[in-house]
């Protein structure tokens, strides 16, 4: 469990008088939660911008966990916050308090520092205690019998599992279901996007009569009903589970709660152990979590007092009892009936304090309880123990290391820190703590499969691959790698992606792409070809955007679309673009597309001329005798895909010049667009070992046109990065400051500004833009020309940039 980072806001020399008083009885109010897109969302005690406030306040930030040091705050509560929650998708962020006030929030326009309330609640006098999103119903996991099938459609299985909340047409709905301390359960369903309808809010009681609740957890079963299991805090008391049922009919919601069977901590085995825990004054039942998420039947349950704890795991059983011979009857047989009861399974004892618990979050295995319970305690250590046998795996301890020691004379107050919150990654790759001085930690887990060994390249390759297939963010995965099986993984995954069907390859392929370009900027050597991927992705987007704009004739007969048929010429070799013109045969209508839309792609037609350009430059140094390897160069695919985009422009242009690309010549008779496609068209022939007449000519275009090179992404500061693994850990960072150790040395924010998705300049220093959290590429903010085709291309990037990370809005001073 090697500690990756420790995160603090700027020291301050005033101490807030509200941490000491009032941290004990508040302590529920410091949390943490990690979204399936690896965006972190922590609640604080004070604000992280103005330390030396005196003032106390319960404060929801967020950030991204590549540069988790930029926080946004979402907003300032004035009463403690007790739930943060994310749905299953990662868009919404769920805050309720302990005034009874139930907020959800969602980015705007997918941008991580501009967050708008969609929906508010209030249920007046009540503390909410937890909260569950509804199910949507899709579940995809390892299929443990076919785990080493090349197939990606045997190796991963859709699992049968009902979605919470049923609509119309049987359409999952989107919403919450929240408990409180006073036993009451409330189910909140937002409206659709398209609908006008209000959002609908019901209440009902969690058992026939209103019950006190201090600590509670919410699973889903898999016939769309929620499993709760509640506790009053003492011991002596039973563990309560219940069943709950939420329905909407019409406009109305209706919520079933069904009384389960339950158990008594003190009904364990280990007598000696509970009786001195028994013995132990202010013993009370702390943390209650199901084993799993989704279809558990299993609960990891604390009892601990000032001295000591006692994790305890119970499994509910089918177990066959006999019947007694009075009620046999006539029968010699003996006879036996079925009955569930709750076991007990194990525990764990320490000597200290329970403060916080976390178990897995997703079952990569289906119906297998694989993972982890993370256990911290009052003296700040770290225990990661097996979800069945609660046997230790790995352990560390937090140390942390006030800011003010480097400076002997100062003047600061010494406050005790401990750890008041944790949170896994939905992968389980990372674990994330929050403690009560509102400062960030970062500790990485063993392998959720493998956990006895190290990591392995089929391992790696597996986990790359459900997230492939789930649409999970893998960016926790990239932070426990090591640099040296980078390559074997590229390779592995390459290998296994080319065996899927066509189908299959066609829909995952930029997604495929992302995951390969992530992997490669992780080590120095693999920066070039994660350079020459990205613009693969954008030459892939262009081209798929390019071709949807062609339309067959209504009277043609050939059973080729056109860019079937476009395909097909270029397959022939033809190295004169004119004559590859003439050889299709195809109606002019077609090709035709509206002027005005031609025109509002003039800088993807721009960008597709100069990467070309770009690649016959590079050309004459990507020789083996050079030692440099550009793999974009060597990508027949690629450069067959760039020749398409090549005679496409050269038809559009015949309909409207001015969206062809502009070249500055040295000779105003040079016809550009036709010597590239001809190079180009020569090079494919033989890539691995061109003749020295096309060489030659490479290095003479410098001479006959002057060529726009292409800007690299901005390298800016991340953790995902090569230069992690150089770092001596854990790292100290502050909150809002960009560390300087993870900074690349080359300067790539000199120069223009350019958008990395429309490829216009923005200028040196624009006013507003959006920026990747992740490349740090840039995006403008102000609409373009809005035709039909340039709204779709917009749209292709709006949720998150061409690498899979989010969008950030960034202003700049004038």
């Amino acid at each position: 469990m090697d500690h990756i980072f420790t995160i603090s806001k700027k020291p301050s020399r005033t101490l807030n008088p509200y941490k000491q008083n009032i941290f004990n009885k508040l302590e529920k109010s410091i949390l943490c939660a990690v979204s399936s897109r690896n965006v972190i969302s922590f609640s604080t005690e004070s604000n992280i911008e103005e330390c030396n406030s005196l003032y106390w306040s319960s404060n929801v930030y967020v950030a991204d966990l590549n540069n988790p040091w930029q926080v946004h705050k979402v907003l300032g509560n004035s009463s403690p916050v007790t739930v943060l929650q994310w749905d299953f998708t990662g868009d919404l962020l769920l805050v309720a308090d302990e005034s009874g006030c139930v907020k959800m929030y969602r980015a705007k326009d997918n941008i991580l520092n501009d967050w708008v309330l969609i929906s508010q609640t209030l249920l007046q006098g009540e503390h909410i205690l937890a909260a569950a999103f509804f199910h949507s119903g899709k579940k995809i996991c390892l299929n443990s019998d076919k785990k080493d099938s090349p197939s990606y459609i045997d190796k991963f299985q859709h699992v049968k599992f009902a979605c919470s909340v049923k609509q119309f047409g049987g359409r999952p709905a989107n919403g919450a279901l929240l408990l409180t301390t006073t036993g009451m359960l409330a189910a909140v369903l937002l409206p659709q996007a398209t609908s006008q309808s209000p959002m609908i809010v019901a209440t009902e009681s969690l058992g026939p009569t209103r019950i006190f609740v201090k600590t509670a957890d919410i699973c889903y079963g898999k016939n769309g009903h929620f499993l709760i299991a509640v506790s009053s805090g003492d011991p002596a008391m039973p563990i309560q589970c219940y069943k709950v049922s939420v329905k909407k009919e019409d406009e109305k919601c209706t919520i079933k709660s069904q009384s389960l069977l339950s158990f008594f901590l003190f009904g364990a085995p280990k007598e000696a152990m509970m009786d001195q825990l028994r013995k132990e004054k202010n013993c009370t039942v702390s943390h209650i979590k199901w084993i799993m998420r989704e279809d558990a039947d299993s609960l990891v349950v604390t009892a601990s007092s000032q001295k000591m704890s006692c994790l305890q795991v119970w499994e509910l059983r089918e177990k066959a009892v006999p019947v007694h011979k009075s009620l046999m009857g006539n029968s010699e047989t003996p006879q036996f009936y079925n009955t569930v009861l709750w076991q007990y399974q194990c525990h764990f004892q320490y000597n200290n304090k329970v403060t916080s618990l976390a178990t897995s979050k997703l079952s990569l295995l289906n119906n297998i309880s694989n993972g982890y319970v993370v256990v911290t305690f009052a003296d700040n250590s770290i225990h990661c123990l097996y979800r069945d046998t609660l046997k230790q795996i790995a352990y560390t301890t937090l140390s942390v290391v006030p800011r003010y020691l480097d400076e002997p004379n100062s003047k600061y107050q010494k406050v005790s820190t401990n750890i008041a919150s944790i949170d896994m990654s939905w992968l389980g790759n990372v674990l994330l703590c929050v403690d009560s001085d509102d400062s960030l930690h970062l500790f990485k887990l063993p392998p959720q499969i493998e956990s006895s060994a190290p990591l392995s390249v089929p391992y790696c390759t597996t986990i790359l691959e459900y997230c492939l297939m789930s649409g999970f963010d893998w960016l926790d995965f990239l932070l426990v790698l090591r640099p040296g099986m980078l390559d074997a993984i590229c390779d592995r995954l390459t290998e296994s992606f080319n065996r899927q069907p066509p189908s299959v390859q066609q829909f995952f392929y930029v997604q495929y792409l992302c995951i390969k370009t992530s992997l490669y900027r992780l080590s120095f050597q693999g920066l070039s070809k994660a350079n020459d991927l990205t613009q693969y992705l954008m030459l892939h987007s262009i081209s798929t955007a390019f071709k949807s704009l062609l339309r067959p004739s209504e009277m043609n007969s050939h059973e080729k679309s056109p860019a079937d048929s476009l395909a097909s010429v270029i397959a022939e070799g033809q190295s004169d673009v004119d004559k590859a013109l003439t050889l299709m045969h195809l109606e002019a209508k077609e090709f035709t597309v509206e002027t005005t839309t031609l025109q509002s792609l003039q800088q993807l037609i721009q960008w597709v001329a100069d990467l070309a350009l770009n690649l016959l430059v590079k050309f004459s140094d990507s020789r083996p005798a050079a030692g440099k390897a550009y793999e974009l160069l060597r990508d027949v695919k690629a450069l067959n895909m760039l020749r398409e985009m090549l005679v496409l422009i050269r038809i559009w242009g015949l309909l409207r010049p001015a969206c062809l690309p502009v070249f500055i010549k040295s000779d105003t008779n040079l016809d550009v667009l036709a010597l590239v496609f001809k190079l180009l068209s020569r090079l494919v022939q033989n890539v691995n070992e061109p003749d020295d007449a096309l060489i030659d000519e490479c290095c003479l275009l410098p001479s006959q046109v002057q060529i726009q090179l292409l800007q690299p992404s901005n390298n800016r500061p991340v953790l995902a990065s090569p230069h992690l693994a150089q770092q001596i850990l854990p790292l100290q960072l502050e909150f809002n400051n960009e560390p300087e150790c993870l900074a690349s040395n080359s300067d790539s924010n000199a120069g223009q500004t350019v958008d990395s998705i429309r490829h216009l300049y923005l200028g040196k220093t624009p006013r507003v833009i959006k920026q990747c959290v992740r490349c740090g590429s840039s995006a403008g903010m102000v609409q373009a020309t809005r035709t039909a085709a340039i709204r779709a291309w917009d749209q292709r990037w709006l949720r998150s940039c061409q690498c899979g990370g989010l969008w950030r809005m960034q202003v700049f001073s004038a």
